[in-house]
């Protein structure tokens, strides 16, 4: 939550897995529209591309400052802002108003935003994982941001987030049966 200041949009999501977090950690860390996808709606998320529907080997390394790109041909990602195996991965994603990434060690725009996307495994009874997703939005102009978000951008991630764990329970629950 401390990523993003002033924040101006925040969501929480949560679901119950009846798998183990370390069942759950490959799915996370093979995210992104060059690697796994994202599991939701696919013509929407990961340029019509199928979500990966076993975990690959190939795509389990990722560390703190990588990217994992949001759109298939690379020109907007997430950066790893946070990561700790089998409990925490924190995606950031910093873009001007036109989409395009900027340094966000340097002046921001004028005009920006600035968003986290973070998955949280905790164990639950039974050896099941608790998954908590949360968000957070600001930037500048903060009406303009705070208007978007309320007329498109909380709808549209409600809708995705919510495809996005039913997708991954299915994959996780069935995996290796």
């Amino acid at each position: 939550d401390e990523l993003v200041t002033p924040r101006l949009t925040r969501s929480t999501f949560a679901t119950t897995l009846n798998a183990s977090p370390a069942r759950v950690w490959p799915w996370l860390v093979q995210m992104g529209c060059d690697r796994g996808g994202f599991y939701s709606w696919d013509r929407l998320d990961n340029g019509g591309r199928a979500s990966a529907d076993r975990v690959h080997p190939e795509w389990q390394g990722l560390a703190a400052g990588d990217r994992v790109r949001s759109v298939p041909d690379g020109s907007v990602w997430f950066e790893v802002a946070a990561l700790e195996p089998e409990r925490a991965l924190v995606l950031r994603a910093h873009l001007t108003l036109r989409g395009r990434p900027f340094d966000p060690d340097g002046e921001p725009p004028r005009a920006f935003s600035d968003s986290t996307w973070g998955f949280f495994l905790r164990p639950a009874p039974g050896g099941g994982t608790r998954l908590v997703v949360r968000s957070n939005g600001g930037g500048r102009p903060r009406a303009l941001i705070g208007a978007g978000s309320w007329l498109f951008w909380d709808l549209a991630h409600w809708i995705m987030q919510t495809k996005q764990l039913a997708e991954l329970r299915r994959r996780v629950e069935t995996a290796g049966q």
